[in-house]
């Protein structure tokens, strides 16, 4: 039979939406477009500049704020579990309100040392709660095989929206100087109208699914989750250990984590400069940027299916460590393209990745807890890697991280597939592992014969 079916004969129609799956799905959306649009992102080294604080104190207040959000999200996932991730969102809302509001009130070193650890909580308050209730919310509704498309689409929309309101900031500036930090604020608070809107059912997902027997252990989780945070936080350690395929699948996403935000954010301006490309022209470098990683965070599905998730976000790692590697032998052209490949890349990785990690996380285990671990792994080595690339940077060996980096990410994915082999080999003789359950990207089923 000819492989090029009419799409609806290829893979049987997803389950329709409910009313309530659908509200979810849109509420998550205004949630992410708002508590993420920070207006101030791309003024805030020259606003504190003006403000009187020296590079040492804004690269400083830097450094804090990556330490701090590990450490957050050590309790903040226990709390999402403890609590329910919809309260968690509400009050991670509640904090980056707050935050956002720091800089109007005090224009100061504590002022912003305040402002960027309170941005820590927030975050961190929401990292792994927000895809931690859309998960569960859509699987109560019977609508899980929707999670990859809804999530891939919060962030385009996330990213479009930083594409439209980041060419503002300046001529808002020069009316309204806190104008960056009081749009921030409003957008917070708007998030937090969102969360406030979400059905309570989603919380106690797993409370519903009591239609069958082989149910049971799903239907003890909400008691589990009104545990106290410490048995919480040995139901996560013992989910990660008893779990080798859930271990691997967070090592998986190391790669694509440390590869996207070293270079998205402190290697963006020193890659261009080093090539001739002026200031002016970052910013329309940056929305370039933009665009690619929310057409490729939009349409995961696009990958094929040829593939296995986990293939495609170890293949796409590969893809960021390459695009590194070559950038180092191209004109200014050449690199601007390399680095939309770049973001292209990890607008795909992203939606495959949360959803692999969602689907090895077993039944009545704490879902949010367990995000928060994988946070808080990408985090440490993505602080590893900074103090990595403040070295080479001062040495003036640009060129030699790019490389170092590329070199570093193949030897590992090699080394992750390995382990990964071995791990089919052990577990052949009891039947497919779990790798082998979700067979593509876009988590449809194959059809069947």
């Amino acid at each position: 039979m000819s492989r090029r079916l009419p799409r609806s004969a290829a893979r049987p129609a997803a389950t329709p939406l409910t009313g309530t799956a659908r509200r979810i799905i849109r509420l998550n959306y205004g949630f992410q477009l708002l508590f993420n649009l920070l207006w101030w992102m791309p003024v805030f080294y020259a606003y504190q500049k003006d403000a009187g604080l020296s590079d040492g104190q804004i690269f400083g207040i830097q450094s804090i704020y990556y330490v701090a959000f590990c450490l957050f999200e050590i309790p903040t996932g226990l709390i999402a579990d403890r609590i329910g991730t919809r309260n968690c969102l509400r009050a991670g809302a509640v904090v980056m309100t707050a935050a956002n509001l720091a800089p109007v009130v005090s224009s100061s070193y504590s002022g912003f040392l305040v402002h960027f650890l309170a941005i820590a909580a927030g975050r961190s308050l929401t990292s792994g709660a927000a895809s931690a209730y859309l998960y569960d919310g859509l699987r109560a509704e019977g609508c899980e095989e929707h999670y990859l498309k809804a999530e891939g689409t919060a962030r385009a929309l996330g990213l479009a929206a930083k594409i439209l309101c980041w060419p503002l900031v300046g001529p808002l500036m020069v009316l309204v100087h806190p104008a960056p930090y009081l749009l921030s604020a409003l957008s917070a608070a708007g998030s937090l109208a969102c969360v406030i809107a979400l059905p309570r059912t989603a919380t106690p997902a797993r409370a519903r699914d009591t239609a069958s027997p082989d149910r049971t252990e799903k239907s003890r989780a909400p008691r589990d989750g009104r545990g106290t945070s410490l048995g919480d936080a040995k139901a996560a350690l013992r989910c990660v250990v008893s779990s080798p395929w859930l271990a691997l699948v967070m090592v998986q996403g190391v790669a694509v984590f440390t590869l996207s935000r070293i270079c998205q954010v402190n290697l963006f301006q020193p890659i261009l400069l080093d090539h001739g490309i002026g200031e002016s022209a970052h910013g329309g470098v940056l929305a370039a940027m933009t665009v690619a990683e929310a057409v490729g965070s939009a349409r995961p599905q696009w990958l094929g299916r040829r593939l296995s998730p986990v293939a495609w976000v170890s293949l796409l790692s590969l893809v960021l460590a390459g695009t590194l590697a070559g950038i180092t032998l191209g004109g200014p052209w050449t690199v601007v393209a390399l680095l939309c490949v770049f973001a292209a890349a990890a607008g795909f990785a992203y939606p495959i990745q949360r959803k692999l990690v969602n689907d090895a996380v077993p039944a009545g285990a704490p879902r949010a807890t367990l995000l928060s671990v994988e946070s808080i792994v990408d985090r440490a080595v993505c602080a590893l890697a900074a103090v990595a690339v403040g070295a080479y940077l001062s040495a003036g060996h640009l060129d030699a991280l790019l490389w170092h980096s590329a070199l570093a990410t193949a030897v590992l994915l090699g080394a992750f597939q390995l382990v990964l082999r071995s791990a089919r080999v052990r577990s052949g003789a009891d039947g497919p592992t779990e790798e082998a359950k979700p067979s593509a990207p876009d988590s449809h089923p194959k059809a069947a014969v």
